[in-house]
């Protein structure tokens, strides 16, 4: 089974929808997904999330299904350098891990897990990925996936830069702060996890492809830096 992991094109956050270049890159998505062969469709239930998957569905033949547990992360804003900033934005700097190397990562260490508001929401957005992967018939035991039933299926899910982060954190366990803090998603882009069979009982998750953007180059546009915050050319 693949799943194309896919950010929403680019935002207009004032109404929740895309701007005029979103909807190009939606477009533009659209087609791309289209010769893919995707079987399913997912979307969060946000409305820049529902407009990207539309075009997806027009141009694949499908029908979104929502999936509320995909929304962006509502999780509390945190100030930063005198600034407001969402928790996955912050600056690589601000993650101890990362400058002590030591390199020593859990769940009881992780940068942002040591926070039990933090830690519970993450538990939450665990439960419910495997929850629908279970759908799936792959179940999760101790990071790997036993194999319920053996699928070639192609997954479309719409979704958000944030959130799709601590997705990929979860599915490759790769410790939070760092997903969050070395890795971008540019808007309309998407990441392929294959979930590689080697044997009859297990799957592993691995990431074939991250944050691909080759649908905008194909159509003559270069990515938005939205979520990017550093010094951007």
């Amino acid at each position: 089974m693949q799943i194309f992991l896919i950010r929403h094109g680019d935002p207009d956050y004032s109404i929740d929808g895309l701007t005029e270049f979103g909807h190009q890159e939606a477009a533009a998505l659209g087609k791309r997904m289209a010769s893919i062969g995707l079987d399913e469709l997912y979307a969060s239930p946000l409305g820049r999330a529902q407009t990207t998957a539309s075009y997806v569905a027009k141009e694949a033949g499908l029908v979104i299904q929502t999936e509320p547990w995909t929304c962006e992360l509502d999780w509390t804003e945190i100030m930063l350098d005198g600034q407001l900033s969402s928790i996955w934005d912050s600056p690589g700097e601000h993650i101890s891990e990362l400058s002590s190397g030591k390199r020593v990562w859990s769940d009881e260490t992780d940068h942002w897990l040591k926070q039990e508001e933090y830690r519970l929401r993450f538990s939450e957005l665990q439960a419910a990925s495997d929850q629908f992967l279970l759908r799936h018939h792959y179940k999760r035991e101790d990071g790997l996936y036993r194999i319920l039933e053996p699928s070639t299926k192609k997954i479309g899910v719409v979704c958000h830069g944030g959130f799709g982060l601590a997705w990929l954190a979860h599915l490759l366990q790769i410790p939070l702060a760092l997903a969050w803090s070395v890795f971008w998603l540019a808007p309309s882009s998407v990441t392929t996890i294959l979930f590689e069979e080697r044997s009859e009982h297990f799957a592993v998750p691995r990431c074939i492809g991250l944050g691909d953007v080759s649908h905008l180059y194909a159509g003559g546009m270069n990515y938005r830096p939205r979520g990017l915050m550093g010094n951007h050319v």
